[in-house]
């Protein structure tokens, strides 16, 4: 028997020649899958069109008019679609910006494939749709942490410059597996041909592991992983540069420190150990 086009992952592209009135009806007919199935994918950010002279966007409304001309874009994977994202946390609401915790399990921002699973789509949803939002750092996806978003391009643009700056101060725990030299105390391989700088201190020792705290002097992709496993010493919990087991990755962005620009004083949102620990299982 056929598995059902629902079941299925999906990835089409389409090009109209003639104006739309409905664009989720004309993807069900021309997609072969179902009108509800259609829907559940433009909701959770899995539907992108491109319209004469515009950007690629995201198209959620179902019913909406598309002219001629018009590039469609449709991913849908039903097991992507199908997880429930945890809920992110609000630490702060500085209204022009605003400090979330992110559990594992969810992206900074959506792919191709959908943002239901996303900071910035959780973020919206949580306003109502009231504020745009703008990312200004990254988490990685299976990481917990801390998080800033902004509400507006001005408060963007400063936030961005203040972390390219080094004016904002990011620290983090990790627990690695065995025991760490703490004579060790920063790593300066480059990754991806660039220079990285990670600066390690050592709190804690077991017979198997150790607690680290971490800040990073450069931005690569996975930096503190990366380093970490080039020491011999992974992350617990990292199946891409460790071990795979069933461990969630014992990472967490616990502090931020900087010059709030909307207060005009310093300040520190900090996650405390118990905060830390009921994500590291």
């Amino acid at each position: 028997m056929a598995q059902p086009a629902s079941d299925r992952i999906v990835k089409q592209s389409f090009q109209l020649t003639e104006p739309v009135d409905n664009a989720c009806d004309w993807l069900a007919q021309h997609s072969a899958l179902p009108k509800a199935r259609i829907k559940l994918a433009m909701t959770q950010g899995a539907v992108q069109v491109k319209k004469p002279q515009s950007k690629w966007q995201r198209q959620r409304r179902a019913s909406a008019r598309l002219p001629a001309g018009t590039s469609i874009r449709l991913f849908y994977n039903p097991q992507l679609l199908a997880i429930k994202p945890a809920p992110l946390e609000l630490i702060s609401d500085q209204r022009r910006y605003s400090v979330w915790f992110k559990p594992p399990g969810i992206m900074s921002q959506g792919n191709e494939w959908g943002d239901h699973c996303s900071v910035l789509r959780l973020v919206e949803l949580h306003f109502n749709n009231q504020r745009p939002v703008f990312l200004i750092h990254r988490l990685d996806q299976d990481a917990c942490g801390l998080i800033l978003v902004a509400h507006d391009k001005k408060m963007a643009a400063q936030l961005s410059e203040r972390f390219a700056g080094r004016e904002i101060e990011k620290q983090y725990r990790v627990r690695v597996e065995g025991q760490w030299n703490p004579e060790v105390k920063r790593i300066e391989i480059p990754l991806d041909d660039k220079l990285a700088i990670t600066n390690i201190l050592a709190v804690e020792q077991s017979e198997d592991s150790a607690l680290l705290i971490l800040n990073i002097e450069t931005g690569r992709k996975h930096q503190i992983r990366r380093h970490l496993s080039q020491m011999g010493h992974a992350v617990r919990g990292d199946a891409q540069y460790g071990v795979k087991n069933s461990q969630t990755l014992h990472l967490t962005a616990t502090k931020l420190s900087y010059q709030c620009p909307v207060e005009g004083r310093f300040t520190t949102f900090e996650l405390t150990p118990e905060q830390i620990r009921r994500h590291w299982q």
